[in-house]
């Protein structure tokens, strides 16, 4: 075989992964379809599969998932994916892995497809391996994988052995060492090798079995003078995987010529040695650097790689809305080698070809934060709307006093246990209601330049990055409510790609010590819909052991942390006070959602319920918090012993799926007194009901209780499965007859509403987004869907049975 030879055919097989799984079948090889870079494809090929990588493929129309996903002009990779996954050709077991968010919300739109009946893959399974260097990480990984043994036996593998372990390694470990040997044909004083080549040829090794590729690689390694020596301008690549080679052909098209990279798909997929067990295929660093990275790594190998090969440029490329690279991208602008940024949609290249000429060119679009967002004061009907925010002015000012006098201060995410520091007495903030002040006091085109300035994204969920921004903001005056204390702590659950990123970052510029508790995601292909009638009681039966271990682990390793920051100690029996607190305060918002939904005319809406429910829920586990929510009940069930309404003339009952505009609250009463329609539902108060009641009776764990509650956090809102039936149920439970929904709305959800009968309207816009260039425009939309859909539907719910 002649070297131009074995790289066309690692190119077809690169560009054909589905040809190639179809020839294999048909050879007699037991093939398995994967997705994730991180998926231990030797450890597959012990158990007699012949894994065949699965990737996007640009330019191909995706009518399939459109129907499913509905029809996206931004991100496209799950479209392309789950289009090949709903293929009626497509029969074989089906292997996700979690390397980046988006792979577990495919595999659960799948197992929803499922239990609904809809065709589609049968054999699927959820590997959930996690990437970050702690023993509990290992040990959950562990678990796993033994897991994952089982599984390929019942898929049809078998039960390998560890000699079976040892050949697949060895054979892993020959193609590995020529791939890297080929490596070294990109650079040097005479460069045979393309990037784009050895890009198919990485590709190549995740669809290709091994007994193909030794004999293609040799091949091109033995005759490599054949081929004509490479010049152009040598380029380093960094930011998103590169999953197809679309714009490593556009980059070297135009005189650029690519000598390394520092994504999944890299050469640094094979610096290690192939594990040899499961215990050595658990280490959390095995993988290469994912969403979850630690941006100082991503950096080094960009910095460094590009060094070593002599290159004289780093391309930091952002495909197909990426919300991981952008993240790590500031940190090369320290770099001495110059950077370009790029942002490029998956199906095109035409953004990335005007960068390299130095033509203008827009970025693909993604949701602002909003320069000035129109607000129309809210009517607010309860006085426990009001005290609320009374109070938090108050506590807030005390916080900033505790923390300028030396006292320790956290920020945390909302997804992540707040209840561990207030029982350690480590005062707090939770970054989603900084972001909500920011936005309310008109300060968030400011904070998009200060961040701007750092040459961090502001466009990337931008809403969780006005901590950050607060911690570069120096202007006392300006700053909202005085401004951010600078913290000690900085905690989120790794629940989205920009998280890691983001939380990095912002530790970084403040100081701060990070922690990012793992995100784990059920891998069982069925499990309970109902979740918000087992969940509060039948936790421990209900989710699995492997989950909660981990997380009680890591808060242990939080309290520890903590404890040797400040000094102070765990309070076992403070912890149980305030978990009971918890569990207190939830009782009492289910008690006023049950009230609420079933009360006709509604006695209070949304603008209401959300500042009363949200500003006591920061306060978790506090007498005051637990306090606020019974007052929020007593005032709403005098309104309904009294038959106040909220609008005497309701004729149109509507709910908001998505995160609140907290910048504008107003917005959600423009259509009270002229239609006669009400925002009653939102996602606050209902998953504050359903959500967080965690009962530890009959001498089970608190600490236990405590992860059960934020292991599914988030679950509820986006998760396929979890979030759809529950939206349902509550949309039905309280007589809706119209939804309205922001762009965070899982589309599971809004597929989900449409088949139970209730009419939506999506907005298309963010709750950070709504500025006066389209406040006209949705209002609009919103009078005509409220006129139309809607009120056909509230005549239809009060039609006589």
């Amino acid at each position: 075989m002649t070297a131009a030879r074995a790289l066309e055919t690692a190119a077809a097989a690169y560009r054909d992964p589905t040809g190639v799984a179809i020839r294999l079948r048909s050879e007699g090889h037991r093939v398995l379809r994967v997705i994730g870079s991180d998926a231990p494809l030797p450890l597959l090929r012990a158990a007699g599969f012949s894994p065949v990588r699965m990737a996007p493929s640009p330019g191909h129309p995706t009518p399939r998932a459109d129907a499913l996903l509905g029809a996206s002009t931004g991100r496209r990779r799950a479209h392309h994916l789950v289009e090949q996954l709903l293929d009626p050709a497509m029969t074989d077991p089906v292997l996700f892995t979690r390397a980046d968010a988006e792979q577990a919300q495919i595999f659960s739109a799948l197992r929803e497809n499922a239990r609904l009946g809809v065709a589609g893959p049968r054999i699927v399974t959820l590997l959930d391996l996690l990437h970050i260097d702690r023993p509990s990480s290992r040990a959950y990984n562990g678990q796993r994988l033994a897991q994952l043994r089982v599984w390929l036996a019942e898929a049809g593998g078998h039960h390998f052995t560890d000699a079976d372990l040892t050949n697949a390694a060895d054979a892993a470990d020959e193609v590995n060492a020529l791939l890297r040997t080929a490596d070294a044909l990109r650079f040097g004083p005479a460069p045979r090798l393309s990037g784009t080549a050895m890009l198919h040829l990485i590709g190549g090794a995740a669809i290709l079995p091994p007994a193909e590729m030794v004999p293609l690689l040799k091949a091109l390694i033995e005759n490599a003078a054949s081929l004509p020596r490479l010049t152009g301008t040598p380029a380093f690549v960094a930011g998103s995987a590169q999953e197809t080679d679309l714009h490593a052909a556009e980059i070297e098209a135009e005189g650029l010529r690519i000598v390394g990279e520092s994504h999944e798909w890299g050469i640094m997929r094979f610096a290690r040695p192939t594990p040899r067990s499961i215990a050595d295929w658990s280490d959390p660093t095995l993988a290469v650097p994912n969403a979850a990275a630690r941006r100082a790594i991503l950096t080094a190998l960009a910095s460094d790689g590009a060094r070593d090969r002599h290159a004289t440029i780093i391309l930091h490329l952002s495909v197909d809305m990426d919300e991981a690279a952008p993240w790590n991208a500031a940190a090369l602008h320290d770099q001495p080698i110059p950077v370009q940024m790029v942002r490029c949609p998956l199906d095109s290249a035409d953004p990335l070809r005007q960068a390299l000429r130095g033509e203008q060119t827009a970025p693909p679009a993604r949701t602002q934060p909003a320069a000035q967002q129109p607000k129309t004061r809210s009517r607010k009907l309860l006085t426990a709307s009001t005290s609320s925010g009374d109070y938090q002015r108050d506590w807030f000012a005390s916080v900033r006093a505790q923390a300028v006098a030396g006292a320790p201060f956290a920020m945390v995410n909302a997804n992540a246990p707040q209840e561990i520091l207030r029982a350690l007495d480590v005062p707090f903030v939770v970054n989603q209601w900084w972001a909500s002040i920011v936005a309310a006091k008109q300060q968030s085109s400011r904070y998009r330049d200060l961040l701007k300035a750092r040459h961090y994204p502001t466009d990337v969920e931008a809403y969780s990055a006005q901590g950050l921004a607060a911690a570069l903001d120096e202007d006392g005056e300006q700053a909202p409510w005085g401004g951010l204390p600078r913290p000690d702590f900085v905690h989120a659950i790794a629940s989205s790609d920009a998280t890691p990123g983001i939380f990095e970052a912002w530790a970084l510029e403040s100081g701060a010590t990070p922690m990012l508790y793992e995100r784990t995601v059920d891998p069982r292909w069925q499990i309970d819909t109902n979740w918000w009638e087992i969940l509060p009681d039948r936790w421990d039966e209900v989710l699995e052991p492997e989950r909660l271990d981990l997380l009680v682990a890591e808060l242990r390793d939080v309290i520890a942390t903590i404890e040797a920051r400040t000094g102070g100690r765990f309070d076992e029996n403070r912890f149980i006070e305030v978990m009971h607190l918890v569990n207190e305060q939830e009782e009492y918002y289910r008690k006023t959602r049950d009230l609420i939904a079933n009360t006709t005319p509604a006695p209070i809406g949304i603008v209401d319920s959300m500042p009363a429910t949200m500003v006591p829920q920061w306060h978790r586990g506090t007498i005051w918090g637990r306090d606020a929510a019974k007052a929020l009940y007593e005032e709403v069930a005098v309104r309904v012993a009294q038959k106040q309404a909220a609008i005497p003339n309701e004729q149109v009952r509507l709910m908001w799926v998505g995160r609140g505009l907290w910048s504008n609250t107003g917005f959600y009463q423009k259509w009270e007194e002229s239609y006669g329609a009400i925002f009653v539902w939102s996602m606050y108060l209902a998953l504050a009901a359903d959500g967080y009641i965690r009962n530890f009776d009959r001498d089970r764990d608190p600490l236990r209780a405590l992860a059960a509650r934020f292991l599914t956090m988030g679950d509820e809102l986006r998760m396929p499965s979890w979030a759809a039936p529950w939206h349902v149920h509550e949309a039905q439970t309280h007589g809706i007859d119209g939804a309205v929904a922001l762009t965070d709305a899982d589309p599971f959800v809004l597929r989900a509403l449409i088949a139970a009968g209730i009419p939506v309207l999506e907005l298309g816009v963010d709750n950070y987004a709504l500025d006066r260039a389209n406040a006209d425009d949705l209002e609009r939309r919103i009078a005509d869907f409220i006129t139309g859909p809607c009120m056909q539907m509230a005549a239809r719910r009060k039609a006589p049975a």
